[in-house]
């Protein structure tokens, strides 16, 4: 017992918290930011500047994206109270992970930051050459955990390429259902929608459905959660990402329904009514309204196809990309609210 009550108290002493609050919920919300403020923000300056021609930005841009990796280690070091120099040496860390995991590459990053992080702490400021243990164990052991973890994680992230390259393969009802669902939550869980869509080539119709599904979920979870988070929720979630909620889904899974909701009604509202392509770059199906990269790919894809887009092409991409994403998902949540299953706070954003 008294060994027992020595780890607790060193446990304490650490700060050291195992617990899936502080795992699942204040890591992965920190991440989510983290991701933000790297990736997705880039990927906005990136849009800006090939819209605008404007290079300062895609310079702006590529730094930004670059950095993703170790953004959201540090992020993650943040939410579980790391000290300075175990915050500082988890930037390598979260670099190792993400370039290891591929696809998986923001989850693999959660998985490593933590045990990473949690290990510094263990050792920070217990020896009289703290300056060389603590970012020597920090690093050391998060890099060699990348490379022994960070593969397995990318290689089932990739996974679920098998399932969409079988969809794309049935008819465009049920594809653009199965591809809408199956890539929106790739989207909003921390794994790369972008990289999947990206390894796939998946364009042409079925990468419209993929894009259908991304754009319900960022627009389904900002009209969704609207109540709580107001006008600067709507612009963080709708051309920012829907990860932001992914601690909300973990506290509760029931608020993840209107958007699941949205890609399944919005997928064959794609592929069935409008014939949707998604001809840009691959990477922008799995993007969605992030930074309006999807829309963007549409766009560039008609013009690389010769095709000089009219009323019915313009009309398909604002229904697709915003207005059943909002309709359906706003519907489905006011209609829980109403019952019970979601209550107002459950979709609040820090």
């Amino acid at each position: 017992m008294a060994d027992i009550a020595g780890k607790q108290g060193f446990l304490a002493r650490k700060g050291i918290e195992v617990s899936f609050q502080r795992y699942c919920i204040d890591a992965l919300g920190a991440m989510a930011q983290g991701l933000f403020a790297s990736l997705l923000i880039g990927t906005i300056f990136n849009t800006l500047g090939d819209l605008a021609g404007l290079e300062a930005c895609r310079t702006i841009g590529g730094f930004a994206m670059a950095v993703s990796g170790p953004a959201m280690a540090i992020a993650i070091g943040s939410a579980l109270q790391a000290p300075p120099l175990v915050l500082f040496s988890l930037a390598a860390v979260g670099q190792a992970a993400n370039a290891a995991g591929g696809a998986g590459g923001p989850l693999a990053v959660l998985v490593v930051a933590i045990v990473a992080a949690e290990f510094g702490k263990a050792v920070s400021k217990e020896t009289r050459v703290d300056i060389l243990v603590t970012p020597g164990v920090t690093v050391g052991l998060g890099c060699a955990f990348a490379l022994l973890v960070a593969p397995w994680i990318g290689a089932a992230a990739s996974s679920v390429g098998q399932l969409i390259m079988w969809a794309t393969e049935l008819q465009p009802f049920f594809m653009g259902i199965i591809v809408a669902v199956v890539i929106g939550v790739a989207l909003t869980l921390p794994i790369s929608s972008a990289a999947i869509c990206a390894a796939l080539s998946l364009t042409g119709l079925a990468g419209g459905a993929a894009l259908a599904g991304c754009c319900a979920q960022m627009v389904g979870f900002a009209v969704a959660s609207f109540r709580e988070n107001g006008a600067g929720g709507l612009i963080s979630q709708g051309i920012g990402t829907s990860m932001l909620q992914m601690k909300n889904i973990v506290r509760k899974p029931s608020v993840w329904v209107p958007a699941l909701v949205a890609s399944a009604v919005n997928g064959p509202i794609a592929t069935c009514i409008f014939g949707m392509e998604q001809n840009g770059a691959a990477i922008a199906s799995g993007m969605g309204t992030c930074g309006l990269v999807g829309p963007i790919g549409l766009y560039t894809g008609w013009i690389a196809d010769g095709i000089a887009p009219g009323a019915f092409e313009w009309l398909g991409m604002i229904v697709v990309c915003a207005v059943v994403p909002a309709v359906v998902a706003g519907a489905v949540s006011e209609l829980m609210r109403r019952t019970g299953i979601i209550a107002d706070g459950d979709m609040a954003l820090d």
